[in-house]
């Protein structure tokens, strides 16, 4: 029945004169979801609204389930569009309509004319009466309400005539693309997914690093992170993903460093890494899952110290949330039951049985000192191995 869909959006109608770049991103946006579809569709812009027509049989739940990870998108509305000929073709259409898309007809409905082209014969006021009275005719059993009705039917008078009722909700937010470009530092865990997804939702282009160690992580962690990105790749577009060998720094820290501070000085040599990677990479800023106090190198005191090795801003969209919160947002976006496969992550495998939670700056940095003879290099090999990934949603 549908072979139309009207794409609403929210925020990016309040972006003024920059609105159409922000509108020719989302459409670019839907085009790409619609490359994971069956069939042909043709997406426009016009008077403020983006399209999607259908050009060929095409799966319906299939276009919408990829509609709906388009972040920027509001509302999907499934759309008749019908030509302009005449009031009584366009009231046969509104009654079929309502007779097709509502088996039950025991509910009540609004008419919601909008008259866009001035030059269309009846107004809106109108429009919503003689339609209204149509809908009333054709099937006694509905009702009118005006102020909280079952239905609420839009009928769009443009180029052509539109006539939708549901909306189906989009995740919102702003498309990809539009807001630069940041670095996701990406574990195996339920946080770095979910803080992906939520820096995207913001029109942010991820790119992704993950340490890896081997040995102690298995291939099996390293394809559990893939996988991850995968799924944020659903929602964020492809994901270049760095692996970076990370097995010769963490040995060495080990051996130079005290214990209670491991985790503090791999962290601050991770975010060091990243920013390389992030800096050559035309990125903006890094990203996080850390949320303040869930572990000991997450406590606003941990944070400061691991802040102090970046010179670019570090977006952290989860640090006031509980696990709960985090968890829902996992499960909903379909991250959770790949993030707690039991493959660890070099974070897990190299963790102190007393971890500090207050480190001192001073005496972290005092003690990064004892890896002065091989720490460079170290680094730099590992920069040098970075294993590029392009992970995409198929």
């Amino acid at each position: 029945m549908f072979t139309v869909f009207l794409i609403k959006y929210a925020e990016i109608g309040v972006k003024g004169k920059n609105k159409y770049l922000f509108e020719e991103a989302l459409a670019q946006q839907v085009k790409y979801a619609l490359k994971r579809c069956e069939g042909e569709f043709k997406v426009s812009r016009t008077d403020g609204r983006i399209y999607v027509h259908a050009l060929s049989e095409f799966d319906y739940d299939e276009t919408v389930d990829n509609l709906r990870t388009v972040f920027g998108v509001s509302g999907i509305c499934p759309v008749i569009h019908v030509e302009d000929e005449g009031f009584e073709k366009l009231a046969d259409t509104v009654t079929d309509y309502m007779d097709k898309v509502y088996e039950d007809k025991h509910i009540t409905f609004k008419i919601q004319a909008r008259r866009a082209r001035k030059n269309y014969p009846i107004n809106s006021v109108e429009l919503n009466k003689e339609l209204g009275s149509r809908v009333l005719s054709a099937f006694p059993e509905m009702k009118v309400d005006v102020h909280q009705p079952d239905v609420m039917l839009h009928v769009e008078i443009r180029e052509k005539i539109y006539i939708y009722s549901i909306e189906i909700p989009g995740p919102g937010g702003m498309p990809v693309g539009s807001n630069g470009k940041a670095m996701l530092l990406l574990s195996g865990g339920i946080d770095s997914p979910v803080a992906g997804y939520m820096i995207a939702k913001r029109g942010v282009k991820i790119d992704a690093v993950y340490f890896h160690a081997p040995p102690y992580t298995s291939d099996r962690a390293k394809q559990k992170v893939m996988d991850l990105a995968k799924q944020v790749a659903r929602y964020a577009g492809p994901v270049y993903l760095h692996v970076i060998n990370f097995t010769e720094i963490q040995l060495y820290i080990y051996e130079k460093c005290p214990h209670e501070e491991l985790t503090i000085i791999m962290r601050r040599y991770m975010m060091r890494i990243a920013e390389r990677i992030a800096k050559e990479n035309a990125c903006l800023g890094l990203i996080t899952g850390e949320s303040i106090g869930q572990v000991a190198s997450q406590t606003v005191q941990s944070l400061a110290v691991t802040n102090e090795v970046c010179t670019l801003p570090v977006f952290r969209p989860l640090i006031g949330f509980d696990k709960m919160e985090i968890v829902d947002v996992a499960e909903r976006i379909g991250t959770y039951e790949t993030s707690i496969l039991p493959f660890e992550d070099c974070c897990t495998i190299f963790v102190a049985k007393h971890p500090v939670t207050k480190p001192n700056l001073n005496v972290v940095k005092r003690h990064e000192q004892n890896l002065e003879e091989k720490i460079d290099k170290l680094v730099q090999q590992a920069l040098d191995m970075d294993e590029v990934v392009i992970v995409k949603w198929e």
